[in-house]
């Protein structure tokens, strides 16, 4: 199951508070995926702050970058894994 479909079926949970049709397998999660495509692409750019912890990460990949530069590189890392949750939705 793709994180886009467990972010569908729980929003489908939520909104119909029918958990029971869930275990049975009889579930439109698939009409939450344009709610879902919305969030992810809302939250396709991180933060100052989420730039800066995937940096420490990246840091650690290579040492002789900039400070700026491994900000970006965390940057890229969350939008091509955003953009591939994206793909999941369409």
């Amino acid at each position: 199951m793709t994180p886009a479909e467990r972010a569908a079926r729980a929003l489908w949970a939520l909104d119909t508070n029918q958990s029971d049709a869930m275990a049975q397998g009889d579930v439109p999660w698939q009409d939450y995926l344009p709610q879902v495509r919305t969030v992810l692409e809302m939250v396709h750019e991180p933060s100052e702050w989420m730039k800066e912890a995937g940096a420490e990460v990246v840091r650690y990949v290579g040492s002789d970058g900039t400070d700026f530069g491994y900000r970006q590189d965390a940057a890229n890392i969350w939008r091509y894994m955003i953009d591939a949750m994206i793909k999941d939705v369409s």
